[in-house]
């Protein structure tokens, strides 16, 4: 039941909104505390979906869970939501309105796979690699560990992919055996 193209207007009138009250990186806050108690909280996302549920009940789970912890705006939207039955998308929006929030802000999203654990060091040099050759100047390097590329790393970038691992290069060593590369070269 995904739906991207409404995940991303509700999460756009909500960026609107929150620079036109000026409380942008507050609802920014909010929204990564809303999408920690749903990555947290498979219940509340079954909630939140279920047609079962009646949608005073679902408002009243909402307000139990973010009382007190996000602000007025966050709270009525979530309550917009809620009464125009798109409180199923909830999840969706939140991760909409963070990813429109980061491209508002310049910050680029960059993920680096590799066979080990990167420390902290590498993910230094990464960043400032990136930071020195392109015109990247808020980066977010996001890790992730992947032991089937044997070692060397992938590096996404947006929809640009840099793929400096070994098991690439065999892939790669395999396909020129498989096509006879080498044999023809030798007569």
């Amino acid at each position: 039941m995904l739906n991207p193209r409404l995940a991303g207007r509700y999460a756009k009138s909500l960026i609107d909104l929150a620079i036109e009250r000026q409380e942008l990186e507050t609802v920014y806050q909010d929204y990564l505390y809303l999408q920690a108690a749903c990555q947290g909280s498979r219940e509340l996302v079954s909630i939140l979906k279920s047609p079962v549920i009646a949608s005073s009940m679902k408002e009243k789970i909402l307000d139990a869970v973010t009382a007190g912890k996000v602000s007025v705006l966050t709270a009525t939207f979530n309550k917009l939501l809620i009464s125009k039955h798109r409180e199923a998308f909830l999840p969706e929006i939140i991760s909409a309105f963070i990813a429109q929030y980061k491209q508002h802000k310049g910050i680029h999203i960059v993920t680096l796979t590799t066979a080990t654990p990167a420390s902290e060091e590498l993910r230094a040099v990464i960043v400032d690699k990136l930071k020195s050759t392109t015109s990247m100047q808020q980066i977010e390097l996001v890790t992730k560990v992947k032991e089937d590329i044997i070692g060397g790393f992938i590096l996404e970038v947006g929809d640009q992919l840099v793929d400096a691992s070994i098991a690439f290069d065999l892939n790669n060593i395999r396909q020129q055996f498989q096509n006879n590369d080498f044999i023809y070269k030798l007569r």
